[in-house]
């Protein structure tokens, strides 16, 4: 797919090559457009915990009116968010939540649950950001996190965060030494010194600095919702399509949604991703389905469901088209290779504009 242009001749977003089953971005912001909107990320609000969950012992989370961070320092557990597949969580896994979510933090237990005996009732009421340290059980903790809430904003007036489809989930490495600038953060916050504010601020930015950076690189689709912010009700519209790509979208309903007559929608939507909406839904389905199947914990019908087809055959059609296998053979070859496949590509179908 080629780059948009903008005035300065530029790029406005890449297209990605092939990924490994499908389940990749389709397009990512350009270097130049990102470096612009690092430039004018401002960070506030911000409130952080460090939270620790002993077996069996989960911490059920308040809906927050501000985006939210979770950052897994040591030990594994999943998070749990409304609407969403289990997060899992693991040393340096990164997850940002988008506003008005319920959440659900449990650690992984190797101990089987006959052998725990029974477990005391949990906190359900904490707030992020109200303790420095919030332990949530009796005995040895089995995962420990860095939570908190925050607002982060480009160009003096855009949420970066709090228009995102699903929560962004990304690994780093050691190296990346988010923990410890975490810490930094958690301290100035507990000392309350003059200054803690703005410094744990500056602190979280670097965080988030460090997650946009993962725009160029990420496997991860959730890099789609930046390369395209230049055009919020085009950006809200795709948001809706990727988040629920089972729904029955038409380019009326889509136009209706952000505010915009058809025709300029359509005009929009073009300039942005060089494809017609409908045609973008059908590659955003068969991209979904693709990553369902390779998780092979529903049926091929149950797949196609999700994918907002009635009829297996036509799904199956349409899946053979994009992918140039049919989904058992597909799912065939993502157990046989877990993690990654030779029948996986992008779908790169693309009518053209209508």
């Amino acid at each position: 797919m080629p780059n948009r242009i903008g005035a300065d001749g530029e790029g406005v977003a890449e297209s990605l090559k092939s990924s490994d089953f499908g389940t990749g971005p389709l397009w990512r912001i350009s270097r130049q457009d990102l470096d612009k909107l690092m430039t004018t990320l401002e960070v506030d609000r911000v409130g952080l915990s460090e939270r620790a969950l002993v077996a069996g012992a989960p911490l059920v989370l308040p809906r927050c009116e501000l985006s939210t961070i979770h950052y897994c320092l040591e030990g594994s557990g999943r998070l749990l968010v409304d609407g969403e597949l289990p997060i899992h969580l693991n040393a340096h896994t990164l997850v940002i939540v988008p506003p008005g979510k319920g959440m659900t933090i449990v650690a992984s237990d190797p101990v089987p649950a006959a052998q725990r005996g029974i477990v005391k009732a949990f906190d359900d009421a904490f707030v992020l950001g109200s303790a420095h340290r919030h332990k949530v059980g009796d005995g040895e903790p089995l995962v420990m996190l860095v939570c908190g809430s925050f607002q982060a904003v480009c160009a003096a007036s855009l949420d970066l965060f709090a228009s995102l489809a699903s929560p962004i989930v990304e690994t780093f490495d050691p190296q990346d030494q988010l923990d410890q600038v975490l810490s930094f953060a958690m301290a100035e916050l507990a000392a309350q010194d003059v200054g803690g504010g703005p410094m744990s601020a500056a602190l979280l930015k670097l965080v988030l600095l460090s997650l946009l950076r993962r725009c160029l690189i990420s496997e991860n689709p959730w890099v789609e919702r930046f390369s395209i912010l230049n055009d919020p009700p085009v950006a809200r519209a795709f948001a809706e399509m990727a988040s629920r790509p089972a729904a029955r979208h038409t380019v009326q309903s889509l136009s209706h949604l952000v505010g915009l007559s058809r025709s300029a929608f359509m005009s929009r939507f073009a300039s942005s991703f060089a494809e017609a909406p409908m045609s973008l839904l059908r590659r955003l389905r068969m991209r979904h389905a693709a990553g369902q199947l390779a998780a092979n914990a529903l049926s091929i019908d149950q797949v196609a469901l999700h994918a907002g087809y009635q009829s297996r055959s036509s799904f199956t059609r349409t899946f053979r088209r994009h992918y140039g296998s049919d989904p058992s053979e597909y799912r065939a070859e993502a157990r046989r290779t877990p993690g990654r496949g030779h029948l996986g590509q992008v779908p790169q179908e693309r009518p053209a504009l209508e």
